[in-house]
């Protein structure tokens, strides 16, 4: 599918409902350990920290994959990070991905930012190799800790 098929609403939480209902099982599917506590948080916390979420629907208007992204200045520079990018399992390898990767690359420059950055779970290589395939570089480790 390309990106002129593809319809990208961003969440607006005071606004209409329906992309943040699409939003959710979208999500769950990428973080299966995603409350709907946790979910409500990213919504209301997380959007006043600059989260943005977009939904990609098809022309008929199904959710088809899902993006959360935020504008950082970092020691690196202004950057567009990607917080979460998910597609459908039953779309994948059709473009839509590519899609809402091209929309987030277009926002990132309106934003001036400098690059695009994102992390990816070190079991995950399909994503890694949706990733490579579209010219995105492996730059660094990332490291966690817990703290509770």
């Amino acid at each position: 599918m390309n990106r002129a098929e593809l319809v990208i609403r961003e969440l607006d939480p005071g606004g209409d409902p329906q992309p943040t209902a699409d939003l959710w099982p979208l999500l769950q599917r990428l973080r299966p350990g995603l409350t709907k506590e946790l979910f409500e948080e990213l919504l209301t916390d997380g959007y006043r920290q600059g989260l943005r979420y977009l939904v990609a629907y098809s022309p008929a208007g199904r959710p088809l994959a899902a993006a959360g992204y935020r504008v950082l200045v970092t020691s690196r520079g202004r950057l567009l990070f990607v917080d979460d990018l998910v597609t459908d399992e039953a779309t994948r390898s059709q473009g839509v991905g590519a899609g809402l990767l091209r929309e987030l690359e277009a926002r990132g420059r309106r934003a001036g930012c400098a690059r695009l950055e994102l992390d990816s779970g070190v079991s995950n290589t399909a994503a890694h190799r949706f990733y490579l395939r579209h010219r995105l570089d492996i730059t660094a480790f990332h490291f966690a800790e817990a703290l509770g």
